[in-house]
């Protein structure tokens, strides 16, 4: 479905661009050899005070349009969602973000949709796919991540909102190293999108050639039990038709009942928009703190 990922590259060691010092964290400024075709621009925070070893994060930006924004995103945040970076110090986490195919450093047109859709042409004639390549770099990214001598392998979450939900929710699919995945504003089953005739709502990269002959969002989805999962969303949001979020918690939550772990799992609609509110932040902290804080003392 992903189309031909280079699995065969060996990465080079990581390049430090510079050191920052920010309150409660250090940030580190990287490069990253994921793949082979193109260098990829890194944040790294740091916490001051945090476990030995500490529970690592992966922040998965969003799309939103913002091409320019990318990694920073973790620190500058978005009007639809305030900063992580102070969340991240204040918990102890040591958090990995990327810049995403066509994002932030990664943006290579003035033009960032005309950047974002020649480069799905491309990829597509030389049998790749957009979503491929950049679920093929978060799950390099999470290596690198575990492989930091700060971050404990045993405890690892992804975070992210939009385009940064659906990648988490993949990611986590993909890799049982997640522990916990934690995805805002983007369940959306692909069916109950299509009667919404909202397809237009979701950018290039959203789809995936043939997905739909063998995968429903709520198979993908299925991989993930029976490890932790929260994901709130917002009713009103047209990116995720909320009959499409009960479908998919309705299928999820026998799951995880069968494994005795119901309250591992927390699929929420809020009478909201695109948007993290706060109720869904306050949801968001007590689970980062019950699942990826809860062992360990400071260090």
């Amino acid at each position: 479905m992903l189309g031909d990922l280079p699995w065969q590259h060996q990465a080079a060691k990581p390049k430090l661009v510079n050191t920052e010092k920010h309150e409660g964290y250090t940030l580190e400024r990287l490069v990253l050899d994921l793949n082979g075709i193109e260098p990829v621009p890194a944040l790294l925070l740091i916490p001051d005070k945090h476990q030995t070893p500490a529970p690592g994060l992966l922040y998965i930006h969003w799309h939103g349009g913002m091409y320019g924004l990318g990694k920073e995103q973790l620190l500058r945040g978005v009007d639809a969602q305030p900063a992580y970076a102070p969340v991240c110090a204040e918990k102890g986490l040591v958090t990995l973000a990327i810049d995403s195919w066509c994002f932030g450093e990664r943006k290579h047109e003035g033009d960032g949709k005309k950047g974002e859709e020649d480069a799905f042409k491309l990829m597509l004639w030389k049998g790749q796919v957009l979503f491929g390549m950049m679920m093929f770099d978060e799950l390099r990214a999470l290596e690198y991540l575990a492989s930091r001598a700060e971050v404990d392998p045993q405890r690892l979450g992804t975070l992210g909102m939009s385009m940064g939900a659906t990648k988490a929710w993949w990611l986590a699919a993909l890799d049982p190293r997640i522990h916990l995945c934690l995805d805002v504003c983007c369940l959306t089953d692909y069916e109950e999108l299509i009667k919404a005739r909202a397809l237009s709502d979701h950018a290039i990269f959203y789809y995936v050639p043939s997905l739909l002959k063998h995968f429903q969002t709520a198979d993908i989805n299925e991989l993930i039990v029976p490890r932790p999962r929260l994901s709130v969303n917002g009713r009103k949001d047209p990116l995720t038709p909320p009959l499409g979020v009960e479908k998919v918690r309705n299928h999820l939550l026998p799951l995880y009942r069968e494994y005795g772990r119901e309250s591992d799992c927390r699929i929420e609609l809020f009478e909201a928009a695109h948007v993290e509110l706060p109720e869904m932040r306050k949801l968001i902290l007590e689970w980062m703190d019950r699942y990826l804080t809860k062992s360990g003392s400071a260090g």
